[in-house]
């Protein structure tokens, strides 16, 4: 049997992810599930949020009820269990608070992405729930995994070169997750990351492709990292191995609509 090739009828590990949906297909749930099967992980999904979301933007955003989100986490996690959970758009400081408290209780390594905005900057977040996202959903995160901009939101750090990226992840890890990966692609030239636990610290680098359809990178990536996390490989290796996986899904990314396309997220099929 070749390497990587599971026995019929075994299950893979159990990824959750925790986000609003985009009914685009690009980012949100839709791309952490197609990126959840690229990489050999089974899906599933707790739905916060609804979107009316295409090429162009965000045209309408329905959150769910806090008790829908509960009770579809629980349905999940109660029976089938997770070797890993990954949260995107929570939109209210209520529902960070509810899946703050839901992750706490869930033995499995967690990856925050705290979306803030859209790729074509639709808030999708409320300010109202900045405070909850510091003080409720970092301090629960194995590895949180802010852009820039999100940074920005969170600490209000603006990163302008590569030299502020490390006191950027300082700012960051002082709310409490065990990992930062400060996302340097809105930098100039290379695209490079820094990952770090406060004590050991990696750069992560790629080539800047010249191509604008990179809708659903940050989706695309925690998913991936928290893919790696639950076949047990530890955090630096989990963030290189998506790192890798997401650079090539921007480099083959697609037209669709009128405005910004997707990640191509089976580009190694």
């Amino acid at each position: 049997m070749s390497p990587g090739v599971r026995p019929a009828g075994q299950a893979p590990p159990r990824v959750l992810t925790v986000a609003g949906s985009d009914s685009g297909g690009g980012a949100g749930i839709q791309a952490d599930l197609k990126t959840m099967l690229a990489l050999g992980v089974h899906g599933m999904s707790v739905i916060t949020a609804v979107t009316a979301q295409n090429s162009l933007g965000v045209q309408g955003a329905w959150e769910l009820p806090v008790e829908a989100v509960r009770a579809q986490y629980r349905s999940v996690v109660d029976d089938i269990g997770v070797q890993a959970v990954k949260t995107g758009m929570l939109a209210s400081a209520e529902l960070v608070e509810a899946v703050a408290e839901l992750i706490s209780g869930t033995d499995a390594p967690v990856v925050v992405d705290p979306v803030g905005v859209s790729k074509h900057g639709d808030p999708l977040l409320a300010a109202s729930a900045l405070d909850s996202v510091r003080t409720r959903l970092l301090p629960v995160a194995t590895v949180a995994t802010p852009n820039l901009d999100e940074v920005a939101q969170l600490t209000g750090f603006q990163v302008t070169s590569e030299d502020e990226l490390r006191p950027a992840a300082e700012a960051v890890l002082a709310y409490g997750p065990q990992w930062v990966l400060i996302k340097g692609g809105h930098l100039t030239g290379e695209a490079v990351d820094l990952l770090t636990d406060g004590d050991q610290e990696f750069r992560l680098r790629a080539p800047r492709h010249d191509n604008r359809h990179t809708h659903g990178t940050g989706c695309t990536l925690a998913s991936a990292i928290a893919s790696g996390l639950a076949k047990g490989l530890p955090v630096p290796e989990a963030v290189t191995a998506a790192k890798e996986y997401v650079t090539g899904a921007i480099a083959h990314g697609f037209a669709l609509g009128a405005g910004i396309g997707p990640v191509d997220h089976g580009w190694r099929f």
